[in-house]
């Protein structure tokens, strides 16, 4: 192979986070040659598995001055024009923007109102490569290219693992989702950079854009919603009603006026039937203890009885008159003329 005066990387995709030159074995590179590192690249020199230097934007004359460890592995014979055999990786500097995370599969989560509950999650980040040698000896190694698609689903794992432990921590119910959305991504974020800065990269955001549970769950949230905004029913009843009347005014009559009314007319008979039906609900609540108030006990099998009765529809004892006082089913002794609960003339 013909020892290179020139060596440079142009991305023409936009997509490649590090380049290896020349792509496959090592490279003749003579001493005295050209190096180009444009802005938001570095390059990195390799010779036999081993980084040598690393090199910023710019254009560099490649000597034994900018390059100390490469001078204690080659010999310079005939004035330092020999070629030597080397490998540089072009590191991409630039910020990569527009990365999606999220979860394959959902997560159980633990809500304190609603039990367990599954739960899916995605959202964006943005990093960068800090630093190029740790990043090419830990994460792209021997490969000829590695692209941001590669570097996206690698880290996605770490988000998805981290954000899992981080919910735990942070969220209670997922009805509070709505004002900790912010406080989850930034605990997540903190989470995974210790994680990132051990290959060279630095997480410099992640935002959390929605955490879903499942349709069933997202109806009962949606309709617990809208009973706490409605509050007051009594309120919210007088509220539409005067409401209606307005739009009534307002119409002024007619066609108008009597579509109002009609909607009045509903809103009102909708107040009266919940009234109606409170209403049927309390004396419902209160028959069976006034059922139970105008009854007594047989004196001879204890069957619950209506005061006042003859016989007994249990056994059929005849019950005799003056038993039972007919005011408070107080017992009365024989020959009393007056109830010792009440008072109450016997007979009377």
């Amino acid at each position: 192979m013909d020892a290179l005066d020139v060596i440079e990387w142009q991305d023409v995709t936009g997509q490649e986070i590090a380049h290896r030159w020349p792509p496959h074995g090592p490279g003749n590179i003579r001493l005295g040659a050209q190096l180009t590192v444009r802005e938001s690249q570095a390059a990195v020199f390799f010779r036999d598995g081993q980084a040598l230097d690393t090199f910023s934007a710019g254009r560099h004359t490649l000597e034994t001055l900018n390059l100390p460890l490469l001078q204690k592995l080659i010999n310079i014979p005939f004035g330092g024009t020999t070629p030597f055999q080397a490998e540089v990786y072009f590191v991409n500097l630039r910020t990569m923007t527009d990365l999606k995370w999220g979860t394959r599969s959902p997560i159980l989560f633990r809500d304190k109102e609603l039990a367990m509950v599954q739960l899916r999650a995605y959202g964006m980040f943005t990093c960068r490569v800090a630093d190029p040698q740790l990043f090419v000896n830990k994460v792209v190694g021997t490969e000829g290219r590695y692209d941001v698609d590669a570097i996206e689903a690698w880290m996605r794992s770490f988000i998805v693992a981290r954000f899992n432990d981080t919910l735990g921590d942070v969220l209670e119910t997922i009805l509070d989702l709505g004002r900790v959305y912010d406080e989850i991504g930034i605990a997540c974020r903190e989470r995974c950079r210790e994680d990132f800065d051990k290959f060279g990269i630095e997480l410099l955001d992640l935002l959390v854009e929605a955490i879903t549970p499942p349709e069933e769950v997202q109806t009962m949230i949606n309709e617990r919603t809208s009973m706490e905004a409605v509050g007051d029913m009594g309120k919210f009843t007088q509220y539409r009603t005067a409401q209606a009347i307005g739009d009534m005014a307002k119409a002024g009559g007619g066609a108008g006026g009597m579509e109002v009314g009609a909607g009045l007319g509903a809103g009102i008979g909708l107040g009266q039937a919940m009234a109606g039906a409170m209403a049927q609900a309390q004396q419902q609540a209160q028959q069976p203890a006034a059922a139970a108030a105008a009854t007594v006990p047989c004196p001879k099998c204890g069957v619950a009885m209506p005061v006042g009765a003859k016989f007994c529809p249990g056994c059929g004892e005849k019950i005799e008159a003056g038993g039972h006082c007919t005011e408070c089913g107080a017992a009365i002794p024989a020959g009393a003329k007056f109830c010792p609960g009440c008072g109450q003339k016997v007979g009377g």
